[in-house]
């Protein structure tokens, strides 16, 4: 997180924490300009739904799958549209996407369009274009004019 907050200080932007507690990690960061801290992951994961538009998740452990699987689901099912995920280093997750292709998939736990709620790339700027063109899609797809703004 350090990463991301850094480059949005650094680009001039507003750097927003929401750090959790826990027993040995989460210490915050000297490049926030806010601080939002949370005991419960779940409060954690609505703000980041909330005030978000798509989350770029790099390698990461459980919290990651967490976060992961939470906005899938919720894209999966309609509750949340403005939202692109982009999973971000192909060689870290192709094992699971490649599971989800060959295991769930054929099994019909997820549809064939779920495969395309995400996007793998090694590209900064791809994963940029895929959260930016998801929002423009669904700005364009509810607008009166059908025009995104």
């Amino acid at each position: 997180m350090e990463a991301a907050n850094r480059g949005a200080k650094e680009a001039g932007g507003l750097s927003v924490g929401l750090n959790i507690e826990l027993l040995h990690e989460q210490r915050p960061n000297e490049y926030l300009d806010r601080l939002v801290e949370f005991h419960y992951f779940f409060v954690r994961k609505v703000m980041f739904l909330k005030y978000s538009i798509g989350f770029i998740l790099f390698p990461g452990g459980y919290g990651t799958m967490d976060e992961l699987f939470e906005s899938l689901t919720l894209l999966q099912n309609g509750k949340t549209e403005n939202f692109g995920v982009v999973l971000f280093g192909s060689h870290y997750w192709s094992k699971l996407v490649g599971w989800l292709a060959d295991t769930m998939l054929p099994r019909r736990y997820i549809s064939p369009e779920d495969m395309d709620l995400f996007k793998v790339t090694d590209d900064p700027q791809a994963a940029l274009a895929h959260v930016l063109a998801r929002l423009h899609a669904v700005a364009r797809d509810t607008a009166p004019d059908g025009q995104a703004p």
